[in-house]
């Protein structure tokens, strides 16, 4: 009773804050705001519509997923506004996932601070209101992450079909889904038993080998016949833009700032051939710089905009240093208490997103980020748990030896 009138609340708070932000953008007449990939997503879609034809470049291979999921419900509703009205109340929706997340893995007072958490997340509810993959795909990660944990439970053969189908779906959706894809097949290799998974490649050897080669000839033939040289095209494309436009101006972000790093660039191609590598190597230690600085901007851009001058300004980085204090002190009593084994993927995703992030670039806005944001809440839910169970434990104790004399 208590766990649904939690959950109910939490629900009717995240519905009134995204889906309300979304339909009274639309009922004030301001409008929805689109960027300029919510333009070729549109496009794109509409183009599936009238001619179903999936073409090898890179931004249509590895966002099928998406691209089908909104060619589907341009179909269906004709309106781009009726779907990001069902985006908000989706992530909406989403509060529930946080919350079963936090109470399988830790209590159910961690599970109702993490709805609240999430509530904090303006992210939610920002690009809940675009026409972009960042919204679904975490509500797709909540939910991956959720039939993840009831599946590795014994007997839960439906959860585990189910989870199957979602993680398959989850590598099509979008690039970052094939990095969280591998987070989590690390994690059940994890929580699976060494000697149990040699008794499964054991047994299944001659099935996996068959999968295995089939896949590798495929991927030959496909290859070697010249079926994949547009998206090989379009992957060294890319790469060179990152490179040049981002690295080599030593962007921080995806746009130039006054906290980017400056150096002279060398553009020597002399290690196998290879643009990528060989930039990396004869430019290692202002790479490694500039990655510094990106693993510093994750935190947020706050990071450059606190001047510490007075002891207000002292106060404010202490202030918004919190999340983080909760995030660490959340990992060590996890770890302390041995739950940071099992809650592996919660940390695996944020590595992930923050890999992602530093390697290539984190966007201005810090879309890019988003999909680490409900699971950096849950952990620092949990620190912040058990902070207050210590405090608790504390007033307990001094009342305690109140009544002894010695406090």
């Amino acid at each position: 009773m208590i766990e649904a009138a939690a959950i109910g609340l939490l629900v009717l708070l995240s519905l009134y804050r995204t889906a309300g932000h979304a339909f009274w953008l639309v009922a004030s007449g301001r409008g929805l705001p689109k960027s300029s990939d919510s333009y070729w997503y549109i496009s794109y879609a509409c183009g599936l519509l009238d001619h179903f034809a999936i073409g090898l470049n890179i931004d249509e291979i590895l966002y099928f997923g998406y691209n089908v999921l909104l060619a589907a419900l341009l179909g269906i509703f004709k309106s781009t506004v009726t779907v990001v009205l069902i985006q908000s109340i989706v992530a909406s929706l989403a509060i529930v996932l946080v919350y079963k997340i936090a109470l399988l893995l830790f209590n159910r007072s961690t599970a109702i601070i993490s709805g609240l958490f999430y509530l904090y997340i303006w992210d939610v509810t920002l690009w809940s209101t675009y026409v972009l993959s960042d919204s679904f795909f975490v509500s797709l990660t909540l939910l991956c992450v959720y039939l993840l944990l009831r599946a590795i439970e014994p007997g839960k053969l439906w959860h585990k079909g189910v989870f199957a189908i979602t993680a398959s779906y989850l590598c099509i959706f979008r690039p970052t889904g094939v990095l969280i894809a591998a987070m989590i097949a690390v994690h059940l290799a994890v929580q699976t038993d060494g000697r149990k998974m040699r008794m499964i490649a054991n047994r299944y050897k001659w099935f996996l080998g068959a999968v295995g080669g089939s896949l590798a000839i495929i991927a030959g033939l496909l290859y070697f016949r010249g079926v994949l040289d547009s998206f090989i095209e379009s992957l060294q494309y890319n790469a060179k833009l990152v490179l040049y436009n981002v690295y080599a101006k030593g962007w921080i972000y995806d746009i130039a700032t006054a906290f980017d790093y400056s150096y002279r660039p060398d553009y020597t191609i002399d290690i196998a051939d290879s643009l990528v590598l060989s930039f990396l190597v004869h430019n290692r230690e202002s790479v490694l710089m500039l990655y510094g600085r990106r693993a510093i901007a994750f935190l947020g851009a706050w990071t450059w905009q606190v001047p510490i001058r007075n002891f207000d300004d002292v106060l404010y980085f202490v202030y918004k240093l919190i999340p983080t204090f909760l995030f660490a002190w959340g990992t060590i009593v996890a770890w302390r208490n041995g739950k940071f084994r099992r809650g592996a993927i919660l940390w695996l995703i944020v590595l992930a997103v923050f890999a992602f992030c530093v390697l290539l670039f984190i966007d201005a806005m810090y879309r890019y980020r988003f999909p680490a944001m409900p699971f950096v809440a849950i952990i620092a839910a949990y620190g912040f748990d058990r902070i207050l169970d210590g405090g608790k434990l504390l007033v307990q104790k001094c009342r305690f030896g109140r009544n002894k004399g010695t406090c």
